[in-house]
């Protein structure tokens, strides 16, 4: 799948390059020249003889010229995580084992060039011969072997890039920036506000079953990763499409749920921050114990349409990270209060805790609970799951919540007037009492 993007980055860049080496031959600057025997005449008459312009050792010698071309620096960006690099390298020739990834999009963009004017004189573009390149650049991205790719819409992201490669085989992109898509995909989706994004990987592999397995896995990390990098609630499209090296697309259900609730902003300067944090998600999702319990309570209740039964998962994920004790231990206030509240403000997120909790055994017994009251006190929790799963998973705050939260309530406090001081204090006590909290 070809990326638009990449692919007008690279013509312009082309472009400007013939323009700057037809002006040096213009100025008086020579290609040199290869003589070699072609082949011996017949009848013992003398040898025929050819001539191969040096186009490469012509456009090295220019190497720094080009380089300040303009869109350079974007090419070589775009190259540095293009998945075909190494390989595209390969074919060439190229051999740059201890070259880093900058250096090695750098190479390849070099090695385009030549590929594009080998055996020209006088650098006049041809379009027929860009596009030959192009595509041999293109191709380099497949493997030798088989390969699966997995295309899901996503909504709730937007990007100021045209595509947001985050690692090997997975990229976000928009829809107008790949070619050769199922018609479903590249139209506008069918949820509110019509725009949305395309998550894309290619696993490497001629197994079909275990190609779609890790599209399905890195999918499903990506959406976490998402989820935990913005206060929003980014979503899959319900159909997916499948496709076997370059054969036809085949829809399947991907089995995502759950309407899209905000946008997500990733600015330029934020992509580096969302591909390390989509590592660290990774990672985190083959660990077991609390946190990845935790991590799967909060997907469920991101995917829950209805507020109280979203705030359910929540708090179940909550308690399984401050309240191993259990819910009769009423540990649970206090201890989410001094990890996600400053001093002054901690008696009232404790408040607001006990009055999540008091909606959700309403709910249990069938007790009504205002619809607005219901959605506050759901996305509030959601808000302080999120930011405690986030930090966790990004190793700002170690996995023992709870201890962390008991040392906290321990130490002195630094206001006297706002401090919650104790478990005991943070954990009811008179917060019940609080008109506040009534469902």
């Amino acid at each position: 799948m070809r990326s638009r993007h990449l692919e007008q980055a690279l013509t312009n860049y082309i472009d400007a390059a013939a323009a700057h080496l037809a002006a040096e031959v213009a100025a008086g600057a020579e290609v040199p020249f290869e003589v070699g025997a072609n082949r011996r005449g017949a009848g013992g008459r003398p040898p025929l003889y050819c001539y191969r312009a040096l186009t490469s050792p012509f456009i090295a010698e220019r190497d720094l010229a080009l380089k300040r071309l303009p869109g350079h620096a974007e090419c070589a960006r775009l190259l540095e995580r293009f998945d075909g690099l190494e390989r595209y390298l390969a074919g060439s020739g190229a051999d740059l084992p201890h070259a880093s990834r900058r250096g090695r999009a750098g190479a390849a963009l070099k090695v385009l060039l030549e590929d594009a004017f080998e055996d020209q004189t006088e650098f006049d573009l041809r379009p027929e011969r860009v596009r030959a390149a192009l595509d041999r650049l293109d191709r380099s991205a497949a493997s030798d072997g088989g390969h699966v790719t997995l295309l899901a819409t996503l909504h709730g992201l937007a990007i100021e890039a045209p595509e947001l490669p985050l690692r090997t085989g997975l990229t976000i992109a928009h829809p107008d920036c790949l070619t050769d898509l199922p018609a479903p995909a590249a139209r506008a989706g069918s949820r509110p506000g019509g725009q949305h994004l395309l998550a894309l990987h290619t696993a490497e592999t001629e197994d079909v079953e275990l190609g779609l397995s890790q599209g399905r896995e890195a999918l499903a990390e990506l959406l976490l990763a998402l989820r935990l990098f913005g206060d929003c609630r980014a979503t899959y499209g319900g159909l997916a499409w499948l496709r076997v090296n370059a054969g036809a697309w085949e829809p399947l259900a991907l089995g995502a749920g759950g309407e899209p609730r905000g946008i997500l902003l990733v600015s330029p300067e934020e992509e580096d921050d969302l591909r390390a944090f989509c590592n660290l998600v990774s990672r985190r999702t083959h660990a077991d114990g609390e946190l990845l319990w935790a991590l799967r309570r909060f997907e469920l209740g991101c995917e829950r349409d209805e507020p109280l039964e979203s705030l359910t998962d929540h708090l179940l994920a909550l308690r399984a990270l401050l309240e191993s004790e259990g819910p009769h231990s009423g540990l649970l206030p206090g201890r989410l209060a001094v990890l996600c509240a400053e001093p002054q403000e901690r008696q009232h997120l404790t408040r607001r805790v006990v009055a999540a909790l008091a909606a959700e055994r309403a709910a249990i017994t069938g007790t009504p609970v205002k619809p607005g009251r219901a959605r506050a006190l759901a996305d509030e929790m959601a808000g302080h799951l999120r930011a405690l799963l986030s930090d966790v998973v990004g190793g700002h705050l170690e996995a023992d919540l709870a201890g962390l939260a008991d040392r906290l309530l321990q130490s002195p406090p630094d206001d006297p007037d706002g401090e919650v001081s104790s478990a005991d204090d943070a954990s009811g006590g008179d917060a019940t009492a609080d008109p506040a909290i009534a469902v």
